[in-house]
């Protein structure tokens, strides 16, 4: 140990945003802290003070004291007040890597208004740190990270080298004892020095021989803010050969080397339980949280911002931002971790809904104006992914009762839809007095009546019947006025009869050929009585009819049947046992039985972490089991499975047991199953009417498997069946996933699909892969905890994180053989996350369908898109090598680019690009390399 002679103490505050208070009375409290402290600052040009690395807290304040932006403008440019670089501290598991770019891209946009950021990664309180990090703030420019929780225990020296899959590295510093490791320094006078040769012997202890640069030492904690005289306290300490000054973050990092050499290097993701708590239980707390934010990241990232980049003009770029807004403040990292109280929890799924509907309302503008060119009969389809793509779309169209439907493409081909539902024609038949007809005349508003427009309309007087049909789209001569003067010359019967009576409709599956981020549209058309599938079928029109469509991208898929309970597409085949669990067998031979078997067992734990009670008792094997065909194929297959269990409705914390009281429970496994898809996808559904448990879903691997290679944010994570532990919680080795986990052996592997970050666990030495679907847990923290040494928060009810009601979980299985970067297991993943979209045309009737239309596409071998946007007139797109070797990305656009440049992560333009006599774009890429590049198109 080498004794620092020059320690810099760092006055902090840690700021939770929202927490164990929603986020209005944490501001109050906020609001009165800063006002101090800026006071003091004014007064005393020795303070300094670091506001926790997020512009959110600056901004909060300045909401309520705009009147003292400028003097935080002053402070920032005299160096006194660090802030930034993020624009919230969020929890890196739980967000998409875009949402980590957006956050640190405003948080320095921001704090460059207010005089600059702090140059350094600030991530004091994250429940461990995702792999790509270090690539992330190399990118945006920083040299610094600053990290505690989940640094593996190997790490012995406060500084070490952290790098990214990609070998990108930066210097990191950890923070031993945490954000607060000087919390207590300056309490009182007379304890000051004692403290600090304390924390000099402590902080010592991390420095390598013959250091000579200044320690860092943070004084601050939660919510609090520094003593008033600190200065004063410092100057009076007297530590032998050690001086204390005051100091911010960046003055630390100003007096620190930018280079890794000689340091320790940790690689990838920080998840070690060895040094602090990482909390893993919030991956699955309030699952429907996770689930908000997944649905919402996707609307914005790969529908939204694509469509506006590709197919609009900047005047929806407002929209975004605040959709963006929402979704950032909302990744918080005690936010949509779901442990802060109820009214949080509230908030953040307020937030999350608005952002969703943020990104729906600019999907719906742009898809009206695309779909203005297509006949009012037709529909626009988008697809979101940057390959060509054959898929299925569901519509609701017309059709005369009975007839089959296809649907005709713009070169004239069409292709037979399957029927999924029939919806009424009859709407209303009632009689009303006469008194009353001018009552029910109100209901006609314009054209519209009951949601739909008035196509025709008659008055009988000889049965006294009124009769009004309905379609999507009525009669624009229609007026309601003619409506009342037909009655009165119709005589005055004492009733009328009224029936409105809609066009017959159906709900149908179409496969469709649609370009990369393009669209395509189609239009409904009546088949032949003799070319009519079965009432749940579809099928290409044979010869002699309407020539089927050309297949595209990829040969027309072969059908799907349901044999008793047996589900087979010629690429996989879903059996369903007798007691509701599935064997999936593949053509290559990869097979695996009892997938989706339910396990539900007690949770005595918290919103931070898991605990079973002492004596436990898992519910696996159901009461009863039905199974019910709904869809038949031949291109979707849908059968539901019943499951009836009895489940004990609480778990008695005090008795470290389950309450032996039971409750009926019935879980249904939609599985489904389309032509063309290597995967089932499954839907778990039931009504929670218990306390203090999880259910897991539980999937037997083809082989036991070592490791899991989980997708996360712009890498596929490889973990083992075990994690570190040494922090102070036992380290159970549950993990996150956002977009698939994958496991197995020679025999065969098994992926999981998944549409939101979602927690996993390899099980029985490797041979099951258990995702959690429902944590149900009644507190914030406990102080007692079995596998927690010390409380995380205060212990406070949360009686909404039970998640009582229905609760819902979908995700895809797909067994597959080999490496799964090499069986395409990113690109199904792509497949089952973004469904196609659909618009309705509003053009003329007799409006030839557009030409189907390329918007921008993307190839290369493990080659993942991730961001589609507007960049002041420049279309910016953002690719990742998610493959362990080096590859290269193949970049066009349905029109011609003119240039093309690579920009750092921030959207900053570098070097120009090439482009090819082809009108494409190659970008050789490093394994797992995070690239952005700008288009200037035609």
């Amino acid at each position: 140990m080498t004794r620092p002679t020059d320690i810099i103490v760092v006055p902090h505050t840690h700021w939770d945003r929202e927490w164990y208070e929603p986020f209005q009375r944490f501001r109050l409290r906020l609001v009165a802290l800063l006002d101090d402290v800026f006071d003091r600052m004014e007064r005393d040009e020795r303070q300094r003070f670091t506001l926790d690395g997020q512009l959110a807290a600056v901004d909060d304040y300045l909401e309520v004291r705009p009147e003292r932006r400028e003097q935080v403008i002053a402070l920032v440019r005299a160096g006194r007040l660090a802030v930034g670089p993020w624009q919230i501290l969020l929890d890196e598991f739980l967000c998409s890597g875009e949402n980590i770019i957006r956050n640190l891209e405003r948080g320095l946009t921001r704090s460059a208004e207010l005089g600059g950021a702090m140059p350094v990664g600030y991530l004091p309180d994250m429940f461990g740190h995702i792999a790509q990090m270090p690539q992330l703030l190399a990118g945006a420019g920083l040299s610094h990270a600053c990290v505690f929780r989940g640094v593996p225990d190997r790490v012995r020296t406060h500084a070490f080298a952290w790098q990214a899959p990609d070998g990108t590295t930066v210097r990191t510093e950890y923070l031993p004892g945490g954000y607060g490791n000087a919390a207590g320094l300056l309490d009182g006078a007379a304890l000051v020095t004692r403290r600090a040769a304390d924390l000099a012997v402590r902080l010592g202890g991390w420095r390598p021989e013959g250091a000579t640069t200044p320690v860092l030492a943070m004084y601050g904690t939660d919510h609090a803010a520094p003593a008033p005289d600190a200065p004063d306290l410092l100057a009076a300490a007297d530590v032998d050969g050690t001086r204390l000054r005051l100091g911010t973050l960046a003055e630390y990092f100003a007096t620190q080397p930018t280079t890794v050499d000689g340091l320790p290097t940790v690689r990838g993701e920080l998840r070690s339980h060895a040094r602090a708590n990482i909390l893993p239980g919030v991956i699955s707390v309030r699952a429907h949280l996770k689930q908000a934010m997944g649905r919402a990241e996707r609307r914005v990232e790969r529908y939204a911002e694509p469509l506006a980049a590709l197919w609009h003009d900047p005047s929806v770029q407002r929209f975004l931002d605040m959709a963006w807004t929402r979704l950032i403040d909302a990744s918080c990292h005690d936010s949509v971790t779901g442990c802060g109280c109820d009214e949080t929890a509230e908030q953040v799924a307020a937030r999350l809904a608005e952002a969703d509907q943020l990104g729906r309302a600019v999907c719906d503008l742009v898809g009206a104006r695309l779909a203005a060119a297509v006949p009012r009969d037709g529909y626009l389809v988008f697809n979101p992914s940057p390959t060509a793509r054959t898929a299925l779309v569901r519509l609701d169209v017309e059709a005369p009762d009975g007839a089959a439907v296809g649907l005709a493409g713009a070169d004239g081909g069409t292709r037979a839809a399957q029927v999924l539902d029939r919806a009424r024609t009859l709407l209303a038949d009632d009689l009303v007095p006469a008194a009353d007809l001018p009552a029910v005349l109100t209901r006609v508003h314009g054209r519209e009546l009951y949601g739909q427009e008035v196509t025709r309309w008659s008055v009988s007087p000889a049965d006294a019947t009124l009769t009004f049909e309905v379609a999507r789209h009525g009669d624009p001569a229609f007026d309601v006025e003619d409506v009342k003067l037909a009655l009165a010359d119709a005589g005055r019967p004492d009733h009328w009869r009224v029936r409105i009576v809609a066009a017959p409709r159906l709900s149908v599956a179409a496969l469709v050929d649609v370009p990369a981020l393009g669209h395509t549209a189609i239009r409904p058309v009546p088949l032949p009585a003799s070319e009519a599938p079965g009432p749940d079928a579809a099928a290409p029109a044979p010869a002699g009819g309407v020539a089927p469509v050309p297949a595209g991208p990829a040969a027309l898929p072969g059908p799907v049947s349901v044999a008793d309970r047996s589900l087979d597409n010629g690429l996989l085949r879903v059996d369903v046992a007798e007691d509701g669990t599935l064997r999936l067998t593949t053509p290559d031979g990869v097979a695996v039985d009892g997938v989706g078997r339910i396990v539900d067992g007690g949770d005595v734990g918290d919103s931070y972490n898991y605990a079973p009670p002492a004596a436990d008792e898992l519910i696996e094997k159901p009461r009863a089991v039905q199974t019910v065909v709904r869809h038949t194929g031949p291109l979707v297959a849908v059968v539901d499975v019943l499951r009836e269990y009895r489940w004990p409705v609480a778990a008695d914390v005090d008795a470290g047991c389950r309450v032996v009281d039971w409750e009926p429970v019935v879980v249904t496994t939609r599985v489904e199953l389309r032509a063309g898809e290597r995967f089932a996808r499954l839907r778990v559904a039931f009504d929670n009417r218990c306390d203090d448990h999880r259910v897991r879903l539980h999937l037997p691997l083809p082989s036991p498997a070592r490791a899991s290679y989980a997708e996360g944010q712009f890498a596929v994570v490889e973990r083992g069946l075990t994690a570190e532990g040494g922090g102070g919680e036992v380290p159970l080795p549950t993990f996150p996933a956002s977009g698939f986990v994958a496991a197995g052996g020679p025999d065969g592997s098994l992926a999981v699909l998944l549409t939101q970050p979602t927690e996993y666990e390899l099980t029985d030495a490797g041979r099951e892969l258990a995702v959690t679907v429902l944590r149900s847990i009644g507190m914030l923290s406990r102080n007692r905890h079995a596998l927690r040494d010390e409380p995380a928060g205060p212990q406070l009810p949360t009686p909404m994180a039970q998640c009582r009601g229905e609760r819902t979980v979908e995700l895809a299985v797909l067994p597959f053989r080999g490496e799964w970067h090499a069986a395409g297991v990113t690109e199904a993943a792509e497949e089952y996350r973004h469904e196609l979209l659909a618009f309705a045309g509003t053009g003329q009737l007799s409006t030839a369908l557009p030409a189907p239309a390329t918007g921008l596409s993307v190839a290369g071998p493990g080659v993942a898109l991730t961001s589609v946007r507007d960049r002041q007139g420049r279309v910016e797109v953002r690719v990742v090598a998610e493959i362990p070797t080096d590859t290269s990305a193949v970049i066009g656009a349905g029109r011609a680019v003119r240039g093309a440049w690579r920009a750092d992560l921030l959207g900053r333009p570098g070097d120009r690009l090439a482009v090819g006599a082809d009108g494409l774009v190659r970008l050789p890429l490093r394994a797992w390399e995070i690239a952005t590049v700008q288009l200037d198109l035609a």
